[in-house]
This record gives structure tokens, C-alpha cells and sequence, in this order.
């Protein structure tokens, strides 16, 4: 093992396990005893709140909302963070613009959260060798790993993380709403019927966990002619004022644009709040980021 004390962190050769999926010091033991007896719900060390971006089917753009919102809640002067828990399909390094192996705290073996635009990060997508690697674990150790990443991360002081989550209600969704002491919830849909249809079993499940409901985003929500202004709702009207959303009683926090400028700078790692604050999608992020600001009570 190399230690670099000046600046904080080490430089290790990893041991990996099925109890150990990253190669973290034994000595770091955070998450030893969390499959013994019931799930506890426990802060994660160095944030004061956390939130979850959800959603019910892949495809919506869950992840930029999330990258997003949590740049408009460090606008807001909120220190932020933002956690990848979509352990197969890792998106935040790509819309982040980070790659790299996170180093290890020389103190306790924590990793360290890469940082960029002030955000710190942490993503399963930096502790695979390529990009284009695909991650082949069963059940457990995907779930061991989750909670490395929950637990064993050093962060600095967070007023908020933001936790990306992975689509669906699937065993990642169950594990942090039993684990991790949530405060809120936001779901990100698109306007069709089959989008929302997976939205509701969403908002569903986390209701029956008890982790409060701050509203939807509806993204892709319409298409503004970059000539004549005019709105098409390409994928219908909004699904989320039609239809069950209001039966459930869930606040619409806002409605996002397909826009192709998005679509080009979040390829190339650039989000829109950043690249063109002054931009009107932009002045939607702060105002969604301006309510979960309140709803948080920060």
C-alpha cells in the first residue's frame, strides 16, 4: 500500500470479494453489519439531506434532471452532491464530465468523491476499467456494492445528495428506502400513458415506504420550433394534469422541454444550467431546484 498524506488519500492495491465488491480497506467497516437482522435507517455520514430522482421506466432522462437540479441547487447555495446509484447503467460520469478511479481517504479508507462544476460525485461507472465494460454481478453483490457506495463515501459537508436512481421498483429502490434516511423523492416522466402508467407504481411503492412524495417533472413534456415559438406536444398533452397523477395527489414541480441543445451538451458532459444559465429550460431547473429547496426546508 502507498500512502500520500499530503494530500489526504491513498493509493492501494484493492482486494476484492463478494463481501468487498469495491475494494475497500477492511478496516472500513460501514457496511459490516447491515444484512444482520432488520434494515436501519441510517444518515449517510457528511449530508444533512437526501434526495431521490426516480423514475418508472428508462428512456425519460432521469439522469440529466438529476444532474440538472442538483447544479441549480448549488446555485441556490446549497453544497451538493450527487450519487449514481444505477449500479449497470451508470450515466453521471458521461453527463458530469469525470473519469478516473476514486482515490481512498488516508484516514479511513473512504473513497473520495471526484468533483466537477463544485459538485462532488460518486458513480459505479468510475470503478469499471471502460466505459463500454458491462458489470456481471448477481443479486447480492450488486446490493453489497450499493452499499459501499451509500456508506463508504467520504463526503464534505453535503447540505444535499442527490441519489440518481436506477429505473423501476426494483431491489436497489427497497435497499436505500430501508437503509438511508430519505427526505424526498421527486419522479421524472414523460407525457404517455406508458411512461406515467410506471411512474404511479413508483410514486406507489415509495408511499408504502414512506418516503414523502416532493412532486413530478414531466420531461419531454414539448417541442419549441426554434423559428415560430410554436408548442408541439409531441408525445400528447401532459399526461401528468390528465391523468393519475392528480388522483394521487402528486404537485407537477415542472415541465421540461425536448430540446436538442440539451441533448448535444449532456453528451458531451456540458449541462444546460451551466452552459446557458440564462437559457429558458435553464430558468426551469432553478425554479424546480427553488421549490425542492423549500420542500427540504434548507
Amino acid at each position: 500500500m502507498l500512502l500520500d498524506s499530503r494530500r489526504g488519500f491513498q493509493v492501494a492495491r484493492r482486494f476484492y470479494s463478494h463481501e468487498n465488491p469495491l475494494g475497500l480497506p477492511k478496516k472500513n467497516s460501514n457496511t459490516s453489519g447491515m444484512s444482520k437482522g432488520l434494515p436501519i435507517r441510517q444518515n449517510i455520514p457528511g449530508v444533512k439531506k437526501v434526495l431521490l430522482v426516480a423514475s418508472g421506466k428508462g428512456g425519460v432522462g432521469k439522469s440529466t434532471v438529476a444532474v440538472n437540479l442538483a447544479l441549480s441547487l448549488q446555485k441556490l447555495n446549497l453544497k451538493t452532491g450527487l450519487l449514481d446509484a444505477d449500479i449497470f447503467g451508470p450515466s453521471i460520469p458521461k453527463l458530469m464530465n469525470l473519469r478516473g478511479e476514486p482515490r481512498l481517504s488516508n484516514n479511513d479508507g473512504k473513497l473520495l468523491p471526484l468533483v466537477n462544476y463544485g459538485i462532488e460525485t460518486m458513480s459505479m461507472g468510475y470503478l469499471i476499467s471502460q466505459e463500454s465494460s458491462a458489470i456481471v454481478w448477481r443479486g447480492l453483490m450488486v446490493m453489497k456494492a450499493l452499499q459501499q457506495l451509500l456508506f463508504d463515501v467520504k463526503w464534505n459537508d453535503l447540505d444535499v445528495l442527490v441519489i440518481d436512481m436506477p429505473p423501476g421498483t426494483g431491489d436497489t429502490q427497497l435497499t436505500i428506502s430501508q437503509q438511508v434516511k430519505v427526505n424526498g423523492a421527486i419522479i421524472v416522466s414523460t407525457p404517455q400513458d406508458i411512461a406515467l402508467i410506471d411512474a404511479i407504481k413508483g410514486i406507489t411503492m415509495f408511499k408504502k415506504v414512506n418516503i414523502p412524495i416532493m412532486g413530478m417533472v414531466e420531461n419531454m413534456s414539448y417541442f419549441k420550433c426554434p423559428n415560430c415559438n410554436h408548442e408541439s406536444h409531441i408525445f400528447g398533452g401532459s399526461g401528468i394534469k390528465k391523468n393519475e397523477a392528480t388522483k394521487e395527489k402528486i404537485e407537477l414541480l415542472g415541465e421540461i422541454p425536448l430540446d436538442e441543445e440539451i441533448c448535444l451538451n449532456s453528451d458531451s458532459g456540458k449541462p444546460i444550467v451551466l452552459i446557458n444559465p440564462n437559457n429558458e429550460i435553464s430558468k426551469k431547473y432553478l425554479d424546480i431546484a427553488d421549490q425542492v429547496k423549500r420542500k427540504l426546508l434548507l
